[in-house]
């Protein structure tokens, strides 16, 4: 018997504010354990919450990014349950009224293009976090309070490839609409699966297990394919599937239960009485999402029709905001947009993976690249010398003018006759290549391009070379 995942999602978003959600408090990463907090983030009796305006803004950039109905009234709950990670014993969040609702967003799988549905995204506090030691643990409240937005989908994920897919979609949407920073490795990106599996052709769900905590995009899609194979195995041998909690174990590339799960929590939801319902204006709303800043898809667009990118060129430059951004600043001084790509996606790419450090680390800016491509457009250079230089530029951060004049590279022989002269006295020094050629030897065209570039040193530009010998050469 076959079976069918049914898989759902929920993906928690810190936001980048300068605030937390309820509090003046800072946010900010990596800070001495304690330090950014205030009473309210510590659950002190009497202190008051107030909304943190560019939370909300984020929430509806979102929200429009994810093609959901807005809500124009903003309502706050309380969410009760005891947990050493919650200072105050309820968390404020919304529960039945997100600011967005019924959105979807569009996947490119291996099996086409799939849509997945969104049910909500709603706002609330992050929690504090926990380091545990052998026999005690200790809390650091400076996560206390951070602005959270909760996406979750519609169980209508199949496989650990649409799973990846659309977390990766997602973080795309909170990294390049400016709302967070979209780190998973720093919990700015942290990520729930709940699954289960039903015989094809049935519309009963399945006992539902979570993933907790996933904190890439590689481990979502080994952790439910490993999970599919693991209920598959017990539902072929007529064994029973326990309501769980489990998480995923990369180093053995399976999951580990944490705990066993009964009956559903009872939250006791009931409204924030210290938060009265806050109106949205339709002025404010649409600013919120005029002013967002262009996203993945909207790029990717604009770089196929503006500057005649494949979609594939186009898909690379997007894989990080930063290497989008240093793309459009070069763009502005420069028409060889195929080049500028081909040298960002290919070279550049390169020397990051290699040094594992972003384009903004890079001792190239978006100006001296396109210095370096103007030589290339000019033939000045030719892309063996234009390579020597990139190194350099890399090394020092000279500008590619001043490197090309320390490495006394001259300026390209593009001149034909004197070309010529080279073509003719290396065809009468090397005959028998005449031969080979007429015979059919291929490699004796590169053998004789590759004699007349060590005459020149290098200078004569390869492509005029290459093709009055390939002329000469049929005339003889």
């Amino acid at each position: 018997m076959n079976f069918e995942a049914v898989i759902g999602l929920e993906i928690h978003v810190e936001l980048k504010t300068k605030t937390k959600m309820f509090s003046s408090a800072p946010v900010a990463f990596g800070k001495e354990p304690n330090s950014c907090c205030m009473p309210l983030d510590l659950g002190f009796p009497g202190t008051l919450p107030t909304v943190n305006k560019e939370a909300v803004i984020y929430g509806i950039r979102v929200a429009n990014a994810l093609h959901m109905d807005i809500d124009h009234e903003l309502h706050f709950d309380r969410k009760n349950y005891f947990y050493s990670d919650l200072p105050k014993g309820y968390q404020i969040t919304q529960n039945l009224r997100p600011i967005g609702s019924n959105g979807y967003v569009d996947l490119n799988t291996s099996n086409g293009i799939k849509r997945i549905e969104i049910e909500r995204i709603h706002l609330e506090e992050d929690t504090c976090m926990q380091h545990h030691f052998r026999d005690y643990t200790l809390l650091d409240y400076n996560r206390a309070g951070v602005p959270l937005i909760e996406i979750v989908s519609r169980p209508n994920i199949r496989t650990g490839e649409e799973a990846q897919k659309y977390v990766e979609k997602i973080r795309s949407i909170v990294v390049f609409s400016d709302v967070s920073d979209g780190k998973m490795e720093e919990g700015s990106l942290r990520c729930d699966v709940n699954i289960s599996l039903r015989p094809y052709g049935s519309d009963k769900f399945g006992t539902k297990v979570e993933i907790k905590n996933l904190n890439s995009t590689k481990f979502i899609q080994q952790a439910i394919d490993f999970e599919i194979e693991r209920q598959s195995k017990l539902l072929l041998q007529n064994q029973t599937i326990r309501q769980e909690t489990r998480r995923y174990d990369e180093a053995k590339r399976e999951t580990i239960l944490m705990r066993v799960k009964t009956d559903a929590v009872d939250y006791k939801y009931f409204p924030e009485p210290n938060i009265t319902p806050i109106v949205l204006s339709d002025e404010f709303v649409n600013d919120a999402i005029k002013n967002c800043p262009e996203l993945a898809d909207s790029k990717i667009n604009r770089y196929i029709n503006e500057y005649s990118l494949s979609e594939y060129d186009a898909s690379l430059l997007v894989n990080e905001k930063s290497v989008s951004e240093f793309f459009d600043e070069a763009a502005k001084l420069t028409k060889s947009y195929k080049l500028l790509a081909n040298w960002i996606n290919v070279d550049i790419a390169s020397v990051l993976n290699k040094r594992n450090i972003s384009i903004n680390e890079l001792n190239i800016t978006p100006k001296s690249l396109v210095a370096l491509i103007s030589l290339i457009d000019s033939k000045e250079i030719s892309n063996n010398q234009a390579r020597d230089i990139f190194n350099k530029m890399i090394e020092t951060g000279k500008d590619p003018l001043t490197i090309k004049n320390e490495l006394g590279i001259t300026s390209q022989i593009s001149d034909e006759s004197a070309i010529m002269e080279l073509i003719n006295e290396t065809l009468n020094e090397f005959p028998q290549s005449i031969i080979d050629f007429k015979e059919g030897k291929s490699r004796a065209l590169g053998f004789l391009v590759g004699q007349i570039m060590k005459k020149s040193h290098g200078k004569v530009n390869p492509k005029i070379t290459s093709d009055l010998l390939l002329k000469e050469l049929k005339e003889r």
